[in-house]
């Protein structure tokens, strides 16, 4: 590449031969659209169906898709912390393979990032989603704003990071609570951020895979690993320097 990169993309795909095509295609569209250096590191997670095929058939007529690959599904907080390790962008952003959500909704804030270190998507558009999805999206936000004491609308969106302050973090979650958890300890901690409107797409193929048991049980360990942290290690989880070339880090010597 020889040229700055501005934002990495980490696109975790697990079976999505269907959608990963599209995913890709919007993504690199929307980079050109709004005239940022990106860059897309596809993350095949342990697929068995065409998914890494298409994506190094994309590969080959584009040197902004990257390629890692699991042997076995490792989960979606294991696919974006390796992402972020190899990302070269000044900043990162999850979108998964599914192509359930809108590049352009995302990058259209990247310049916010001149005044905050992360970028907070929340969907307006909730009737794309059932009432059931969205029900249980309403309680997981209330016992996440109630048990941490903070008023966010939406924590497991495509959230812009500025990349340096996640090099920084010394827990990583590995499972669906990864972008809660990274939320948390960085708010806590001080970064500024800024919550902004997100459309949101229907998935067109394929089943989601938030909304399982196996899921469901990552979660619940991953938000009582958060709250011990929080409750019994606050100083540690809230205190420290802040990351040397984070706008928050400026703000602050002002």
């Amino acid at each position: 590449m020889n040229e700055e990169i501005k934002i990495s993309v980490v696109m975790p795909a697990l079976d999505e031969e269907k959608n990963i095509h599209a995913a890709i295609t919007n993504t690199l569209k929307a980079f050109d659209d709004y005239s940022i250096s990106g860059e897309i590191i596809v993350i095949n997670d342990g697929s068995n169906d065409k998914t890494e095929a298409i994506v190094k058939e994309k590969k080959k007529n584009d040197y902004r898709i990257r390629l890692i690959r699991h042997t076995n599904p490792q989960g979606i907080g294991s696919s974006f912390w390796d992402g972020v390790d190899i990302a070269l962008g000044d900043a990162v952003c999850m979108l998964p393979g599914d192509n359930e959500n809108e590049p352009l909704e995302i990058f259209r804030y990247f310049r916010l990032l001149e005044h905050v270190d992360i970028i907070i998507p929340f969907m307006f558009n909730k009737q794309v989603r059932s009432l059931f999805r969205n029900a249980l999206s309403f309680f997981y936000r209330f016992v996440i704003n109630t048990t941490f004491l903070v008023n966010l609308n939406y924590t497991n969106g495509t959230i812009l990071y500025r990349r340096s302050i996640l090099k920084d973090q010394p827990h990583r979650s590995k499972g669906f609570f990864f972008q809660t958890d990274i939320l948390i300890r960085l708010i806590k901690k001080g970064y500024l951020f800024a919550e902004v409107p997100y459309k949101l797409r229907t998935r067109k193929e394929g089943i989601s895979k938030a909304v399982t048991f196996p899921s469901l049980l990552n979660v619940i360990k991953g938000y009582l690993r958060l709250v011990k942290d929080y409750y019994f290690n606050r100083n540690e989880m809230t205190n420290g320097p802040y990351s040397d070339d984070a706008l928050t880090t400026l703000r602050h010597k002002e």
